[in-house]
């Protein structure tokens, strides 16, 4: 089961087990991670599941998550977007994921 590294705005962070083929935006709404609403459902229709992918981890996740034209432009809903948001909805969890660091918007609060 591949681990996901979520950074929060703080600087902490929370590892968790992602089951494969889960979107990212599933993975951490069942760990309960704050600030990954996705409101619409993963139907890429309001940006409350957008995340930065670590620029370390950016190229590796287009490989077979390419950012489509219809995220960029969802994109465009959200705050504080930078070169590697995404939306977390949109991104499968695969073996080839295993230690992805995602990091939280700064609007995303920390975990308790």
């Amino acid at each position: 089961m591949p681990e996901v590294v979520f950074i929060y705005p703080d600087g902490t962070s929370r590892a968790v087990q992602a089951d494969l083929h889960f979107s990212l935006m599933q993975v951490a709404q069942r760990a309960g991670i704050p600030g990954i609403e996705g409101v619409c459902g993963g139907s890429m229709a309001c940006a409350t599941c957008h995340v930065l992918i670590h620029p370390d981890w950016a190229a590796r996740i287009g490989r077979n998550n390419e950012k489509t034209e219809e995220e960029i432009d969802t994109l465009e809903l959200a705050s504080g977007t930078g070169v590697h948001s995404r939306l977390s909805c949109q991104i499968e969890i695969t073996p080839d994921l295993d230690g992805l660091i995602v990091l939280l918007p700064a609007c995303a609060p920390r975990a308790p």
